[in-house]
């Protein structure tokens, strides 16, 4: 059996209650709005260290914001 896993995230979803654009959060935690992009399509996975700035750029816990999903194959 294979295992492998998915990270999906709360982005879009978290900046939209706080009505910031891709390019404000990018400029809170110091990165391009493309990454921001990439990352809420789930095309890019953050470092650990980003995980967390995102995160206390929005004053979340890490797993409010990101969900690390286990998948199991045959």
């Amino acid at each position: 059996m294979k295992r492998s896993g998915q990270l999906h995230n709360k982005l879009n979803v978290l900046r939209a209650e706080k009505k910031w654009t891709q390019q404000d959060l990018a400029n809170k935690v110091g990165v391009s709005r493309q990454t921001i992009a990439s990352i809420e399509a789930n095309r890019y996975n953050p470092s650990l260290i980003l995980a967390f700035e995102i995160a206390a750029a929005f004053d979340k816990e890490i797993q409010e914001v990101f969900q690390y999903k286990l998948i199991e194959e045959e």
